[in-house]
């Protein structure tokens, strides 16, 4: 399975976006460059988690964008979810009825556990873990020294 770069970026400038929430928003530009992403592409990406209510646009000159609701409460399933749809690795897991084999199929089950942990995993990974996360690394990378 791999993620595609609409939901990686998702994920990033919805994490940049975290490490700013509550008090500040930020423009796609400043997103952009923040994270390296076009702005274009970008745009598409803001677009979704607007019309999804992960994020609210404000218009004008100090306008951008700023999390809808607190970053504890936007987790990656969520992310995943709008940018690609559902996360199953074969038709017939959302659609048994599609498949005249699903009743004997020896390997469905299986594609239906997959789906089942990777679910899992991304709902208890939250957009605040990723801010933490990110925090903790720039601030190995700039260590502060006191005398």
């Amino acid at each position: 399975m791999k993620i595609s770069t609409r939901t990686r970026y998702g994920a990033r400038a919805l994490t940049e976006l975290a490490s700013v929430y509550p008090q500040n928003m930020l423009s796609i530009k400043v997103l952009g460059e923040r994270q390296h992403i076009s702005p274009k592409y970008l745009e598409h990406i803001m677009r979704s988690f607007k019309a999804a209510g992960l994020v609210n646009a404000v218009r004008g000159m100090n306008g951008g964008f700023v999390l809808a609701k607190p970053p504890t409460e936007i987790t990656l399933y969520d992310v995943f979810t709008v940018l690609e749809g559902s996360l199953a690795p074969v038709h017939c897991v959302d659609e048994p009825e599609s498949c005249a084999l699903q009743s004997v199929c020896p390997t469905r089950e299986t594609w239906v556990e997959m789906k089942q942990h990777i679910e899992a995993f991304l709902k208890k990974t939250t957009i605040f873990d990723l801010a933490e996360r990110k925090k903790q690394k720039v601030d190995s990378l700039n260590p502060t020294y006191t005398i």
